[in-house]
């Protein structure tokens, strides 16, 4: 298939904004931890992405920034109202998600 530069780039940033929808709207009840244990990314990752790639091209923009821009609220907000207490198992494979997956510390 034979997809130009502008259609791929407008294609991809659809198929990101439904990824955030669904992670956001439709199912905001799964957990970051969950995502992170499972998949090796979360909606922070996205933020932070949205973040880097921001900063890449000289927009100046926290970490604080790009979660905002990606929950649509401060992220305290939204993780008070989202997010639950996770168990210490969960807490215990996150560290290892996380060291691996962000940290790039595999083992």
């Amino acid at each position: 298939m034979d997809i130009d530069p502008q259609t791929r780039t407008e294609l991809e940033a659809a198929a990101f904004r439904r990824l955030r929808k669904h992670l956001m709207e439709d199912r905001a009840d799964v957990q970051n931890i969950d995502l992170m244990n499972l998949a090796g990314f979360c909606r922070n990752c996205l933020a932070r992405w949205y973040q880097e790639a921001a900063n890449e091209r000289g927009i100046a923009m926290t970490k604080e920034e790009g979660r905002e821009v990606y929950y649509g609220m401060p992220y305290e907000e939204w993780r008070a109202q989202n997010q639950t207490e996770a168990s210490d198992a969960k807490k215990a494979a996150f560290e290892v998600a996380f060291r691996e997956n962000v940290l790039n510390e595999k083992k």
